[in-house]
């Protein structure tokens, strides 16, 4: 069964180390996606870790104990340490030991294990929301009830203590709504959904039975979200309230709906500063739900969830549900819930409360996999490491506080000079230039004479920038991080990152996605990132690279000289190729 050649060595602190020269490589990492976690990447070998949460949403998407020893056992180099085996039976074992179900329209939670609920009701954090006592039914199942209204804080109280609860309590259907796909679209495209997106609606969905209506689709950038969205809205024929990351994610949102599906313009409303209808379709953004006029008051716009009988509710981008939505999540678990992302990648370490408020992880499909199909544009990534301009510089750098050593890495005055070649090595592309600091954004955008946009930049000119791009008119834009997320720019093949948020991974897959839109003809794209050579900018780069690297990408470390060199190595070749 172990053979020297396979690639993986699993060991018996749960970590998994997986050698990248072996010829099933490729395999053995597909697998592991599925139920471990990347910590580390560099180039001979990549180390994952089995915990809790991956175990829990593997065994949420229907990996069982055996399938995942099996796979450990099938790419295994030596033999896979008993206690791995033993904490993946343990884990896995608890995902759905305590349920939570309706009996003639009251909450309990149950268990066939009568041991194990007496012990998790004896918990300090449970007891205050159960009521009465023990009832044992004549199947052997054991319950008890839950006080009304709190539902989602004993399915997060619950997963802290390591016992993720699986919900079979039900939804309400919400007020009804009739709507059907539009095909031919209001755009006059043929429109149907895909396989994987068919798939993705299915696993959330579960035919409207009691394992279906919440959880988490995790698909790559440019790979129809909304669109598995739409389908889910189809299945659930409900009133839905679709909360975005902000104006432009909201419109681009409301214009798909109305483009794809039979709904008219008077159904959908937009709930945002400018505008404030309660429709039927609902779409409002993060930033007026956290609204609120001092740091101790309530937030002004809440009461929007209870406006109408919701249906479903949809969460995009919801690795970035900010924490107080979090609290009025727990108060919706009688709402169906989707969850929609390029990655379950939260940088305040929040992933368990996704899990557990939103639903599990329903469905994944690898980025590599859908670029494989065609359904996403071929990227590659480049990371260039350029030095600083002179001592002096250096010098400013080397005596530098902590948090000052980013910024002057980040905002390294070559970098200019770079963009600009960069930029004219791409003429007749479409170019992003993403970064973080506002004064470097600025200057880069003087030294191309291209159009900025910036958090300061109303929506209004945000538009016309953003059509500007898409037609062509302006084939270069500099944005700042407000361009992250949920900004449709299909033709935008090439991206210069030119600094970002410390070793953010959602970041950068998030800037990435900004390419992956299928493109025309040649359906690849560029993705720079110029990074200050020997700094910590450096070190935070390779962080920032953790999650695409686990996806299947690779990129491809070069000094700037070096690079210039061989694009001029390539250029010489291209005009002899053409003589």
């Amino acid at each position: 069964m172990f053979n020297p050649e396979n690639p993986i060595i699993a060991q018996s602190d749960r970590t998994i180390l997986l050698e990248t020269a072996s010829p099933r490589f490729p395999d053995a990492r597909d697998a592991l996606a599925g139920f471990a976690e990347l910590v580390k990447s560099p180039e001979h070998i990549h180390t994952y870790r089995l915990t809790p949460l991956s175990l829990w949403n593997a065994a949420a998407v229907g990996f069982t104990q055996e399938s995942v020893v099996g796979a450990l056992n099938e790419y295994a180099k030596y033999p896979v340490p008993d206690n791995i085996i033993s904490e993946v039976e343990d884990f896995m074992g608890r995902y759905g030991r305590l349920k939570l179900e309706k009996y003639d329209d009251v909450l309990f939670l149950t268990s066939v294990d009568h041991l194990l609920l007496i012990e998790v009701c004896q918990l300090k954090s449970i007891v205050p929301l159960l009521v009465g006592n023990f009832i044992e039914d004549p199947d052997g199942k054991n319950r008890i009830q839950i006080v009304k209204g709190q539902r989602g804080f004993i399915k997060h109280a619950l997963i802290k203590v390591g016992f993720p609860v699986q919900d079979l309590a039900g939804y309400t259907e919400g007020e009804h709504l009739e709507l059907e796909i539009r095909s031919p679209t209001l755009s006059g495209h043929e429109f149907a959904l895909r396989d994987y997106q068919k798939e993705a609606v299915s696993a959330f969905w579960q035919g409207g039975g009691l394992k279906g209506g919440s959880g988490t689709i995790v698909l790559p950038c440019g790979a129809g979200k909304t669109i598995v969205a739409i389908g889910s809205l189809i299945a659930a024929q409900t009133s839905t309230l679709i909360l975005t990351t902000n104006v432009t994610a909201l419109r681009q949102w409301r214009n798909e709906i109305l483009d794809k599906t039979d709904l008219a313009e008077d159904i959908v409303g937009e709930y945002s500063g400018h505008t404030k209808e309660i429709k039927p379709v609902t779409i409002t953004t993060y930033q007026i739900l956290t609204y609120r006029r001092t740091k101790n008051s309530e937030f002004t716009h809440f009461g929007l969830f209870n406006e109408r009988d919701w249906g479903l509710i949809i969460y995009d981008e919801v690795h970035l549900l900010p924490a107080p939505v979090f609290r009025a999540v727990a108060n919706l678990q009688s709402r169906r819930r989707l969850g929609l992302t390029a990655t379950l990648v939260r940088e305040d370490g929040k992933e368990e409360d996704v899990f557990s408020l939103i639903g599990p992880k329903k469905y994944d499909v690898p980025w590599r996999e859908l670029e494989g199909r065609g359904w996403i544009a071929t990227a590659q990534c480049i990371e260039i490491r350029i030095p600083f301009p002179n001592d002096d510089v250096r010098l400013e750098y080397a005596v530098a506080e902590i948090r000052d050593k980013h910024r002057l890495a980040a905002t390294n005055p070559s970098k200019v000079d770079v963009v600009l070649k960069l930029v004219a090595d791409h003429d007749g592309d479409r170019i992003l230039v993403i970064g973080q600091y506002l004064s470097q954004l600025g200057e880069i955008s003087d030294a191309l004479g291209v159009p900025i946009i910036t958090g300061k930049t109303p929506q209004s000119k945000r538009d016309e920038l953003y059509r500007a791009f898409r037609t062509g008119e302006d084939p270069v834009l500099v944005v700042s991080k407000v361009a992250n997320f949920a900004v449709d720019l299909p033709d935008a093949n090439v991206a210069v990152q030119i600094s970002g948020t410390f070793g953010s991974r959602q970041e950068e897959a998030q800037r990435l996605g900004r390419l992956l839109r299928p493109k025309k003809g040649d359906n690849t794209a560029v993705f720079y990132s110029v990074v200050t050579r020997d700094s910590t900018e450096q070190t935070f780069s390779a962080k920032r690279q953790l999650f695409l690297t686990e996806q299947g990408y690779r990129y491809r470390i070069e000094n700037f000289e070096t690079f210039q060199l061989h694009q001029e190595e390539s250029d010489g070749e291209a005009k002899a190729d053409q003589a």
